[in-house]
């Protein structure tokens, strides 16, 4: 649509002039000055074979948006926000971007970028949104660091990338064309050998090599029966090409049961092909290079912002948004902030006392002489290995050191029942996982006469069969359960740390009490009690087009302390975000609180996660009123305080002193909301 829409401005400049318009890619064009009405030919030259293409886009003025209404809604009337109007000041802010960056959905990366070596470059850019605060409109730009895959001929990145591929040495091993296809599948190139701008989507390698595939071809006259041609001869005798590696397999670029198989040497990848975060992460080489660049230092990312506002090819390039009137500053806007203090905390001493732990500035804390306020005794463990024989779990070391720092933290644990082995391909066997589980709980009760209070699960790595584990252990069977990694429990340096971490979490499952606030927080201190509820909905993968979603909402259950939960869940609608039954889970918790407490609480405070600024009316409209209806009852009526916590926002804040650093915990913008 954009090739569509550029075609009819740059043949007609003077009645669709580009720089006066913003374009959506779909059925949105905003514009500073009238643009004809009606249906318009355009005609695109595509590939060779098909000629040009003629397509009818069609114009229509729906609607014109007055600037006085955003400026009515910043001063109080009306209380609607003017969302079309919004939407159009945020395409125009993007145009000119879209135009010259590489586009990964509201974020904007420089085509050229910082080599990280495997034919991938990190590419330097920014996530863009436009706001409404209480200064007025702001544009919020963050600094981003995407990797993608150079835009190279498919050969030469597989040199750079795949370090065992080699040209001119003979007939590629089966384990490499494996590694070739997992390297190129479903990427998207562009072809040589012919002229054409289409792309094509590789769906994988040819079975068979370039010099031994062949396919019938009919006779353009009819006059004679189809006859097989060699791919290798095709291309010379069509395209006058020679195919140099032609011990290479082909490229299987078909679509739509029609065969395309062109040879590697002349297919090109395409710009801006993302490479996985995973795959990232799990790379010795690129990876640190990647995170180096990506995890900027404040002020770097601080004068990066700067410098993105003020480029050519950034928002406020190219003119475009002075022609809407538009002006943005180049100075990042002050804001006066406040910052809450961390509370103080109370844990167990070695006297079997409590003691108070002041937090230092950087919000860290640990347990150098200390313990837990109420440790739960552990009588009846086992441990089961998951792990590969070549880094299995010293499970007599990690047992015995285990035991010995939970007693040094006050939680008294005794020797486990027993040590089961296992692998790893057993987690991905949900039959045979769910009965080895049942037999090591019927084992337990045949030794200790009790249920197993916890199971500890040695892994090799992180895997997706944690997801089996945890859903047959703690919805099917009910084990409690605690996964580490072989590799931490096996080590020696750091191991006490690491096991006190392993012991907090150990306790807190069992009902224990880690740590406590040691004062009521600021502006709780009264004698009502308080309940803090959080809520958040979990959705399917992308790619899952019916599975429901998750709602779950969990509830504090004791206070001051505030450090032991409740929880419930719902099924709801696919990939809804609002909590369809949130007033009758958090009844359900409220209800609980009263039995344990004997009282409910004068005060909740709800933290809301997950949603975005365009669903703040659902929850601030649906949930809390279905909160309110249904826990006010007989003369209870608590003060509600309702928080939307939100972990991915792209706004940053920068100290103006430039040698502070900035301030870990909380910072309340007064004038950034």
């Amino acid at each position: 649509m954009h090739m569509i829409r550029n075609k009819l401005f740059s043949d007609d400049p003077k009645n669709f002039p580009m720089a006066k318009t913003a374009y959506d890619g779909e059925k949105s064009i905003f514009s500073a000055v009238k643009l004809p009405t009606g249906k318009f030919k355009v005609e695109l030259s595509m590939a060779e074979e098909r000629g040009a293409c003629a397509f009818m886009f069609t114009i229509n003025l729906v609607k014109e948006l007055p600037l006085y209404k955003l400026e009515d809604y910043l001063r109080g009337t009306p209380s609607s926000i003017p969302r079309e109007i919004l939407q159009g000041m945020d395409l125009v802010m993007k145009e000119n971007p879209t135009r010259h960056r590489i586009q990964i959905g509201r974020s904007f990366y420089s085509n050229n970028g910082d080599n990280l070596g495997k034919g991938l470059i990190a590419s330097k850019g920014f996530h863009h949104s436009l706001k409404l605060t209480s200064q007025g409109p702001a544009q919020c730009l963050d600094y981003s660091v995407l990797a993608f895959r150079k835009k190279v001929p498919v050969l030469e990145f597989l040199q750079q990338h795949i370090a065992d591929f080699r040209l001119n040495c003979g007939p590629v091993h089966h384990w490499m064309m494996k590694a070739i296809e997992r390297a190129l599948k479903e990427l998207k190139v562009t072809v040589t050998h012919r002229t054409t701008k289409q792309k094509y989507i590789i769906q994988g390698l040819t079975s068979s090599v370039a010099n031994k595939l062949s396919f019938p071809i009919e006779d353009p006259d009819g006059k004679h029966p189809p006859r097989n041609v060699g791919l290798v001869e095709y291309f010379k005798d069509k395209y006058g090409k020679v195919i140099e590696h032609s011990y290479l397999p082909c490229l299987d670029l078909s679509k739509g049961g029609k065969m395309n198989y062109v040879p590697m040497e002349f297919c090109v990848l395409v710009e801006g092909q993302r490479y996985p975060k995973d795959s990232l992460d799990k790379d010795r080489d690129v990876g640190p290079k990647f995170k180096d660049i990506a995890l900027a230092k404040p002020w770097v990312r601080k004068d990066n912002i700067c410098t993105m506002v003020k480029a050519d090819d950034g928002p406020c390039g190219g003119g475009i948004a002075q022609n809407f009137q538009i002006a943005v500053s180049e100075h990042m806007t002050e804001v006066t902030g406040r910052v809450i203090q961390p509370p103080n905390l109370k844990l167990g001493n070695v006297n079997g006392g409590a003691s108070k732990v002041t937090v230092r500035g950087d919000c860290q804390w640990n347990l150098l002489d200390k313990c837990v306020l109420e440790g739960k005794r552990v009588e009846r463990w086992a441990i089961i290995d998951f792990t590969d024989r070549d880094v299995e779990l010293d499970y007599r070391r990690f047992a015995n050191q285990l035991v010995s720092r939970c007693k040094k933290l006050h939680i008294e644990m005794k020797e486990p029942l027993f040590y089961e082995p296992s692998d790893m391909r057993e987690l991905h066997n949900s039959k045979q996982l769910s009965k080895h589980l049942s037999s090591i709980c019927s084992r337990a009760k045949e030794i200790s006469g009790g249920q197993l209070q916890i199971l500890i699960c040695a892994m090799t790595k992180k895997d997706p069969g944690y997801n089996n584990l945890k859903r047959i252990c703690e919805t099917e069977i009910g084990i409690v359960t605690q996964c580490c990694l072989s590799k931490n429990a096996n080590k020696d340096r750091g191991l006490d740390q690491y096991l006190a971490n392993l012991a907090l979490k150990l306790n807190a499952k069992l009902g224990g009490s880690n740590v406590e606030l040691f004062e009521k927080l600021p502006r709780l201190e009264g004698d009502g009690h308080v309940m803090f509820i959080g809520a958040d909905v979990n959705h399917p993968a992308a790619f899952n087009t019916s599975s429901p979603s998750i709602a779950a909402v969990v509830a504090t259950m004791n206070w001051p302390a505030a450090n032991k939960y409740a929880a419930r869940i719902r099924l709801q609608d696919h990939r809804v975000e609002g909590i369809k039954h949130f007033g009758q889970m958090c009844l359900e918790l409220l209800e609980a609180y009263a039995r344990i407490n004997k009282v409910k609480p004068e005060k909740i405070i709800v933290f809301r996660d997950g949603v975005s600024e365009s669903q703040f009316d659902m929850v601030l409209n649906d949930e809390l009123t279905d909160l309110k209806s249904a826990i006010e009852s007989d003369g209870y009526s608590p003060t509600i305080t309702l928080v939307v916590a939100q972990k991915r926002h792209q706004t940053r804040l920068f100290p103006k002193d430039r040698n502070q650093g900035g301030p870990t915990g909380n910072v309340h913008p007064r004038d950034g909301c």
